[in-house]
């Protein structure tokens, strides 16, 4: 199999890697470079293909004139997208011989969109996966090649279940690449009657609604925790950072927002439904703490509460 590969990131690393692995002809690899402003927490998918001693392309815009005249020119049978960040326009998409395919980090054709693995632990899902699917013209809208299944655990958070992820895809790749190297990628239509789409998340989403039940807030905790931008609340003007959280039974005439700190020394936050235990913080600019440290030297009044939000701000919701 002769391929190019566009892709970025821990999956993309992971399943560039299968490739290689099981011997595929990588012609050409089209990635990213680092942004200066992002935490880079994830695997060189750059450094990878140079260490392979495959040639490298950095962009940002994968339908230029270069980008696509080395595409062609590295004759590709296949082209893949591994979270590679942007879409890929038609003209690109027409070039390899078989086929276009991208691996996607949900069920098709649930969670269409960006940052799905975000957004299934927002919304309390307890399985997603992948899908290798072809791709046209509209965003993870082609039809699917393979599935793999993937379970979330209550102790599962973006990173964790990224990481699952990336193994999933590259198992996906190995197992379908017999299929692939003998041209005859699988063609299943998607059920576009159950699509749901999302959109791109931004660190500013991560703002607590306290009105919501403890259970949601505890989703967009972990949906957002590190190296992701956080979820947060402010507190007597400052920016609490909130990495860990349990639910707790609320107490009685409790209000969205009031704080107890309970005999263990535990901060306690009411919301809408129940009461949220926050086990992990950091104040914006410091280092991180326990939530009990927090508690300690911010919690010193009995009507303690978190700062209402200001008109207009993100509440971190769906």
């Amino acid at each position: 199999m002769r391929a190019v590969v566009c892709a970025y990131g821990e999956v993309g690393h992971a399943c560039l890697r299968a490739l290689l692995d099981r011997g595929a002809t990588i012609g050409l690899v089209v990635t990213h470079d680092d942004s200066p402003t992002e935490n880079i927490w994830y695997s060189s998918v750059r450094a990878l293909a140079v260490s392979a001693g495959v040639p490298v392309v950095t962009t940002e815009d994968v339908d230029s004139t270069d980008v696509v005249a080395a595409v062609r020119a590295a004759s590709p049978e296949y082209l893949f997208s591994f979270y590679f960040r942007k879409m890929i326009g038609p003209t690109l998409l027409a070039v390899p011989r078989v086929a276009a395919l991208n691996l996607h980090g949900s069920l098709l054709p649930r969670y269409r969109g960006r940052a799905p693995v975000n957004w299934v632990l927002i919304h309390g899902e307890t399985e997603t996966g992948v899908t290798l699917h072809h791709m046209d013209e509209r965003p993870d809208h082609g039809d699917i090649v393979a599935q793999r299944r993937v379970a979330i655990t209550r102790e599962d958070d973006a990173l964790s279940l990224t990481r699952k992820l990336a193994r999933e895809g590259a198992r996906l790749i190995g197992e379908m690449y017999p299929l692939l190297a003998a041209g005859a990628p699988p063609r299943t239509p998607q059920d576009h009657a159950r699509a749901t789409s999302f959109g791109r998340r931004r660190p500013e989403d991560g703002r607590i609604d306290w009105r919501r039940s403890a259970e949601e807030i505890r989703n967009l905790v972990r949906a957002v925790s590190d190296p992701w931008p956080g979820a947060f609340a402010v507190f007597g003007g400052r920016k609490l950072l909130i990495w860990g959280a349990e639910t707790r039974p609320a107490w009685d005439g409790a209000m969205p927002g009031e704080i107890v700190v309970d005999r263990d020394g535990s901060p306690l936050v009411a919301t809408g439904e129940g009461a949220l235990e926050i086990r992990d913080v950091t104040w914006e600019g410091e280092s991180r703490r326990s939530g009990r440290d927090w508690a300690h030297g911010a919690v010193t009044v009995a009507d303690a509460r978190f700062d209402e939000p200001r008109p207009g701000a993100g509440g971190g919701g769906a």
